[in-house]
């Protein structure tokens, strides 16, 4: 299934057939990632007296689950500058359009002290003069351990306020990481990189230069096997009023 994609001024071809999951799925077992100090999530048949929403168990006709999971730490999630706002701003109606062009970036964290930090300069290296309306970065080395990872107080790497502002400048309006946050784990609530990349200068009175509408998304993998370069991306969201959902962000190669 293949599309002529014009955008621009310019076409490119993609195979629909052919997407390119980056997401990492909610499940109920200990090979869930976490992150910020929360439990595994918990997907189990609702319960009425002895009635079992639960095939198996013979008293039901469905399966009918409840499912508690915080969208931040439990998997791929994406985020609007809501996460970090006074005032209420759902993913829900930030994010209006679901298709961009991309471009996919392997990065190696660099050592600042105790530190692991992506800095501006490589995210301008890694780019070069291509501007994307999204940036994938894929941090180097990468483990397949990220999927199933509990990151709590384990101070993982993360995007130099620099960079983020860089990122902004740039015109990226959509950033995806596969890390559990922008921002340093313990950082005293400043969320340097969060502001910087949605241009917030006052999380109470927000100014009207603000990035409504661009979004993080958090805790992705991107396999070895998928090359540094240009791509579409399908982000892909529940209908959630709330300032992050669970996603699915698909990536196509251009042809």
């Amino acid at each position: 299934m293949k599309a002529i994609i014009h955008h621009k001024n310019q076409d490119f071809e993609v195979n629909l057939a052919q997407p390119i999951d980056i997401s990492i799925p909610i499940t109920n077992t200990d090979q869930n990632p976490i992150a910020w100090y929360i439990e595994k999530p918990v997907i189990e048949p609702v319960r009425f007296g002895d009635w079992i929403g639960k095939v198996s168990e013979g008293k039901s006709s469905t399966n009918f689950n409840n499912i508690f999971f915080n969208p931040h730490g439990h998997g791929t999630h994406t985020e609007c500058l809501g996460h970090i706002t006074r005032d209420f701003y759902s993913i829900n109606q930030s994010l209006q359009q679901f298709f961009f062009t991309a471009e996919l970036v392997s990065i190696q964290p660099e050592q600042q002290g105790d530190d692991w930090v992506i800095t501006k300069a490589q995210i301008a290296t890694a780019l070069g003069d291509k501007k994307p309306e999204a940036i994938v970065i894929r941090t180097l080395p990468n483990a397949a351990e990220k999927k199933s990872r509990n990151y709590s107080n384990t101070n993982p790497p993360y995007l130099d306020e620099a960079a983020a502002t860089f990122i902004c400048e740039t015109g990226i309006e959509h950033l995806l990481i596969d890390l559990p946050s922008v921002d340093k784990e313990h950082d005293e609530g400043k969320l340097l990189a969060h502001k910087a990349f949605w241009n917030v200068t006052d999380v109470g009175n927000l100014n009207s230069d603000a990035r409504t509408t661009a979004t993080i998304t958090e805790m992705i993998f991107v396999k070895d096997t998928i090359s540094d370069g240009s791509y579409l991306l399908n982000i892909q969201i529940a209908s959630f009023e709330n300032d992050a959902s669970p996603s699915k962000p698909i990536l196509y190669t251009i042809q």
